[in-house]
């Protein structure tokens, strides 16, 4: 995962690729319904519901390549996939497509899927080892130390673009507020926070700098692991590294990169998708302003209505079984569907009927691989909001609410840009200021000589496809804003 791609690799797709001469249509040969390509990704709801309506809680569909894959849609189906591991694994090397050689290295697929060390790829006692001091370290935070941190880098954000009277939220709040907090969790210096920042943002983005911006991540995690080997503290690099589950450095790292990344991009949707619905809904800021509803119940009601991740991608089907009145045949992948689950008529027939406080929504997964992070993400995007509100109380949209604009690919919707206005807030006499969407001038520096992780027998039986170097544009295409 660190070092996934040549570097003699082209920077054009090879012919034959998806990425190549993509039909407007969303229909496959066989006329199954596509998850990419412009008719996916210009309303993704409104193809669950065509996929629901012809199917109903389970859809067949294509991915990337027309490889076949099962979409569940239901409510309770995807709550069943995600609670039985023994019929639904988390071990892509199940998947038929590897067993037959059909997933090519410049799958885009591959970022999401290819088996990693990682307990987001385990099942079982493995899982449970390596899952259980992640879980055992992000518990060790108290949610008022997250919010103390919350609230100074919040601050922070708002002296520097307070006195323009305007700002562009997603990119100069959002974007910026998560990984801030999260550099402090991990145990590094503050000084590290907006640099780390830029280059997690590079890297989500694909841009042709985004290779060495990884590097930038993985050697800063490196080289705060040798430290804190040293010299331990209280902060989730020196917990992983002391668990009593024995996890290794590669372990250790890929662990901590994954906290760090699916942190970023998970929480700093819910903050834009909490902020826009803030600001576009006169009724949801009247009940939230007048104390008829709390913030946190208003993230609830974004997270049913706005799942930071429309997909999760996936669980592979043990042996042959079936699911939603379909016949699931083993090595089939099923992807959850998080957004259409959260809209299925059965548990919202009215859709229009507010469900503050109701956390049944399927946002953050459910069963053993629930979002570990979920109290922290909602701790830091909760407060990160209420300081915002509060220090600029008459924040308004800067254009009109039909001109915003979303990116959507398969896994998942951003919000492209908030602009907003308000009255100009003057710095605090001395107040230093983070240097909000600054990129360095300097390229980050080479990382160190990373020493290959042991391998491991895989269960299965799979030839997993090495990813390439040139792709990561193509690659990282679910994630891009």
């Amino acid at each position: 995962m660190t070092t996934p791609f040549r570097d003699d690799a082209s920077l054009t797709p090879p012919p034959g690729c998806p990425a190549h001469g993509l039909g407007a249509h969303g229909l496959g040969a066989d006329g199954l319904r596509r998850l990419y390509g412009p008719e996916a990704e210009a309303d993704p709801a409104a193809l669950y519901e065509k996929l629901r309506a012809e199917h109903g809680e389970v859809a067949p569909v294509l991915l990337h390549g027309d490889l076949p894959a099962w979409l569940i849609l239901g409510h309770s189906a995807n709550l069943t996939a995600m609670r039985t591991p023994s019929r639904f694994s988390r071990d892509s090397r199940r998947w038929t497509a590897f067993q037959e050689g059909l997933v090519t290295p410049d799958s885009p697929l591959m970022p999401v899927i290819a088996w990693q060390p990682l307990c987001v790829f385990a099942d079982g006692a493995e899982h449970k080892r390596l899952r259980g001091a992640v879980t055992d370290g992000l518990n060790r935070f108290d949610r008022r130390g997250i919010r103390r941190y919350v609230t100074r880098f919040a601050d922070q954000l708002i002296q520097d673009f307070g006195p323009a009277g305007e700002a562009e939220l997603v990119a100069q709040f959002a974007e910026h507020l998560p990984m801030l907090v999260m550099t402090h969790v991990v145990g590094m210096p503050e000084e590290y926070g907006p640099r780390l920042v830029a280059a997690a943002r590079d890297l989500m983005k694909g841009t042709e700098t985004a290779i060495a911006s990884n590097d930038y991540v993985v050697a800063t995690l490196r080289r705060m692991m040798e430290r804190k080997r040293v010299a331990p503290g209280a902060d989730l690099v020196s917990w992983l590294m002391q668990h009593e589950a024995g996890l290794t450095d590669d372990e250790v790292l890929e662990h901590l990169r994954v906290v760090l990344l699916a942190a970023n991009e998970t929480t700093v949707n819910l903050i834009a998708d909490t902020l826009k619905m803030v600001l576009t809904d006169r009724r949801f800021r009247a009940h939230l302003s007048g104390g008829h509803m709390t913030l946190p119940d208003a993230l609830d009601q974004v997270l049913w209505d706005s799942a930071p991740m429309s997909l999760v991608a996936g669980r592979w089907a043990t042996g042959d079984t079936e699911l939603g009145g379909q016949q699931i045949k083993a090595g089939d992948m099923l992807l959850l569907g998080l957004a259409a689950g959260n809209v299925d008529p059965v548990v919202r027939p009215d859709l229009s009927k507010p469900l503050h406080g109701n956390r049944a929504h399927l946002a953050f997964g459910g069963g053993p691989h629930e979002c570990p992070g979920q109290d922290m993400g909602r701790a830091i995007a909760e407060t990160g909001i209420d300081i915002l509100l509060t220090r600029l109380p008459d924040l308004q949209l800067a254009i009109p609410e039909g001109e915003l604009t979303w990116t959507s690919a398969w896994l998942s919707r951003h919000l492209v840009e908030l602009p907003v206005r308000f009255t100009p807030r003057a710095k605090p006499a001395g107040g230093a200021a983070l240097a909000v969407g600054a990129v360095p001038t300097t390229p980050p520096p080479p990382p160190p000589t990373v020493a290959p992780a042991m391998p491991v027998a895989p269960p299965v039986t799979a030839t997993v496809p090495r990813q390439r170097r040139s792709w990561w544009s193509v690659l990282t295409g679910p994630f891009r804003r």
